[in-house]
């Protein structure tokens, strides 16, 4: 991470003091760092164990990008990353309710979940992050039904829900394959 802002600036920066900037990040909760997730799994996979970082307030990063709503809608893939730090937060909040957190996957195979709900009893849910529509609905609900493949229900249960969480739609449901399919706006119900 710090040679890409190297890179992408001209300017050199210390390990330490991009750390530190970092840590004061943290401190004022401007962002939050989400562990990695590790799960028992039948083959051997490298899993990716550092941390993703989320803005606490994704209008915050919009702002910064100098980025309004249309400049979002023109540019779905920025508004992609922003709804993810925007998910992730209201999974960080509902999750704590239920004494649960939230955690990230990512192996070297390029298989990944944006969020792992994990409550301490145990139980656990894997969810896709999507904006919406049928192709990337049915991208995450792939993605999650591989993942929950992999999973070695022996040594653990198997995930209490696969969901791909969405930004639009008015009402959420199950598809035939048991993805769930949630709008955001569903979620506090």
């Amino acid at each position: 991470m710090v040679d890409d802002v190297s890179e992408n600036r001209g300017r050199n920066i210390d390990p330490d003091t991009f750390d530190s900037y970092v840590e004061a990040l943290n401190d004022l909760y401007i962002i939050k760092d989400i562990d990695a997730w590790n799960p028992n799994f039948r083959s051997k996979t490298t899993i990716v164990t550092s941390p993703t970082r989320h803005f606490v307030d994704t209008s915050l990063a919009a702002y910064s990008l100098s980025m309004g709503p249309n400049d979002l809608m023109n540019d779905p893939s920025t508004f992609g990353l922003l709804f993810e730090d925007f998910a992730v937060r209201d999974l960080c909040i509902y999750a704590g309710t239920l004494g649960g957190e939230v955690r990230h996957y990512r192996d070297g195979n390029g298989l990944e979940c944006d969020a792992v709900i994990h409550l301490r009893n145990g139980s656990y849910g894997l969810i896709e992050i999507k904006l919406g529509g049928d192709k990337l609905i049915n991208e995450g609900a792939e993605n999650l039904l591989k993942m929950q493949n992999k999973i070695d229900t022996e040594k653990m249960n198997k995930p209490s829900f696969l969901m791909v969480l969405t930004a639009t739609g008015k009402y959420a449901y199950k598809r035939e394959d048991d993805v769930c399919v949630v709008p955001i706006g569903c979620l506090k119900d």
